[in-house]
């Protein structure tokens, strides 16, 4: 219960009042962050934990760069072309299981216990969505593990009257709708951590998404000091 503590708490101090206002749309969630995406989310297709065709990868064999690709591309058939490994399908797959594709290939090839790295350099099969006081609004690629801070900066950053206080972030979690309210500049104060960001993300930066979720919260100006997580009714 500490999250409900702490944002009553917030509440009390900043607006002298007597409690949060249940507006009908939301709910409070006794949690001390957005809740990540499960594995069930991923087995639905709701966000994509694999790779698809147009995304880029780097795979480096240690020790062996002729047979690395800084580079390479995933095709609209879903397969990339790797020296000596060949054309292999990696569409639908993780880097892991790519990477493990690769080190079989190899070793039948006759190289001996290769090591091997794959990882996302761009992902366009994996994408966010940034809305609202951000300097380029739209959607966005996301490259390995990104964060609300650097998704952010994907977008050129927070427009010149932007309200830093305001950023909520909508996520989906199995059949349930959920959002969060977070504070930049608490982010950028270390007062708690930049929160990880996943596929199918909408980030909006500004009041008007706060005002209408939020409508107690948003009327101060204190820097909020936990994320505020909300189930969407």
């Amino acid at each position: 219960m500490r999250s409900l503590v702490v944002i009553l708490g917030l509440v009390l101090t900043a607006c002298s009042s007597p409690g949060l206002v249940d507006t009908g749309r939301v709910a409070i969630v006794t949690a001390d962050a957005l809740p990540a995406p499960t594995e069930a989310d991923f087995a639905d297709g709701l966000r994509r934990s694999t790779l698809g065709p147009g995304d880029t990868l780097s795979v480096v064999v240690f020790g062996l760069p002729e047979l690395s690709a800084e580079r390479v591309v995933i095709d609209s058939n879903g397969e990339l072309a790797l020296p000596v490994a060949g054309v292999l399908t990696a569409s639908g797959k993780t880097p892991s299981e790519v990477s493990g594709e690769v080190f079989a290939r190899l070793r039948a090839s006759g190289v001996r216990d290769p090591r091997i790295a794959v990882n996302i350099v761009e992902s366009v099969s994996q994408t966010v969505t940034l809305d609202g006081e951000v300097r380029r609004p739209g959607i966005y690629p996301i490259p390995g593990r990104p964060t609300m801070l650097r998704a952010i900066a994907r977008a050129e950053g927070t427009t010149a009257d932007a309200n830093p206080n305001h950023v909520v972030v909508f996520r989906t979690i199995g059949t349930k709708r959920m959002a969060a309210l977070y504070d930049l500049r608490a982010i950028r104060m270390g007062a708690y951590e930049d929160p990880s960001i996943y596929p199918n993300d909408v980030i909006v930066v500004g009041e008007s998404a706060a005002r209408r979720l939020f409508p107690l919260i948003a009327q101060t100006a204190s820097v909020l000091v936990t994320p505020l997580v909300y189930l969407l009714r």
